[in-house]
This record gives C-alpha cells, sequence and structure tokens, in this order.
C-alpha cells in the first residue's frame, strides 16, 4: 500500500501525517507513507483543499480528518 499525505508544512498537515503513521503501526499494514510537500506534486493531484490523503494513486479525502476517518480510508 502506497498513502501519501501532501501538504505544504502547515500545522493540520503535519498532524495528519502523524496520525496515518500512527494507524498504519496499530494496524500492522505493510505501507509507504510517505509526506509530500512539494507544490508541484501536489498540483498533479489537483487537489485545492490540504491537506489531502492519497491512497494507492487515489485521492480518498481533503481537509482535517479524525483518526476513525483515517482508520476507515485506510481498512477500505
Amino acid at each position: 500500500m502506497e498513502i501519501k499525505v501532501l501538504g505544504t508544512g502547515c500545522s493540520g498537515c503535519k498532524a495528519l501525517h502523524g496520525v496515518v503513521l500512527d494507524v498504519v503501526n496499530e494496524l500492522g499494514i505493510n505501507a509507504n507513507v510517505e509526506k509530500i510537500e512539494d507544490l508541484m506534486c501536489i498540483m498533479e493531484y489537483n487537489v485545492m483543499s490540504l491537506p489531502a490523503l492519497v491512497i494507492d494513486g487515489k485521492v480518498v479525502a481533503k481537509g482535517k480528518l479524525t483518526r476513525e476517518q483515517v482508520k476507515k480510508y485506510i481498512t477500505e
């Protein structure tokens, strides 16, 4: 599983990245988690609000997410 957190480095983006790492570890999922801060890379995903969560190349969520929401997206 490839998980990317798109964000420019704001506190919300950093928080989402931390939550994703925690959830992946908690669930014991074999995943590559990456934080993307480069605006040119972010623009390739055509998202207008950040942070954004990308799983296996698909944008699954944008904006502030709860831990439970992150779990749901990762386990779907």
